[in-house]
């Protein structure tokens, strides 16, 4: 599972392709040029179970670390995993 990355400079996404449509994706909006709001997790049902949401996560995190930005996780998904996880809350 390939995690990409779409901006365009107000909201963005990372997600998953498979056959040409989006499998997963978690969406973001830009809250001023250094933190990013996560607000919505989606993910097909032939991907559910198999860590999608959590790769979405991760390349989410990733990006926050690299571009030394900060996360603000309203989607519920993802305030769990940060909620269940300390060593990722230095993006928060």
């Amino acid at each position: 599972m390939k995690v990409q990355q779409q901006d365009n400079g107000n909201k963005g996404s990372f997600f998953i392709e498979q056959d040409g449509k989006r499998s997963a994706e978690m969406t973001y909006t830009w809250a001023g040029p250094n933190k990013f709001i996560i607000d919505h997790t989606e993910v097909a049902d032939q991907l559910r179970g198999k860590g999608a949401g959590k790769k979405l996560l991760m390349k989410a995190i990733a990006y926050a670390r690299e571009h030394e930005k900060k996360i603000l996780p309203l989607c519920p998904f993802a305030a769990s995993v940060f909620k269940k996880n300390s060593e990722l809350r230095d993006v928060l």
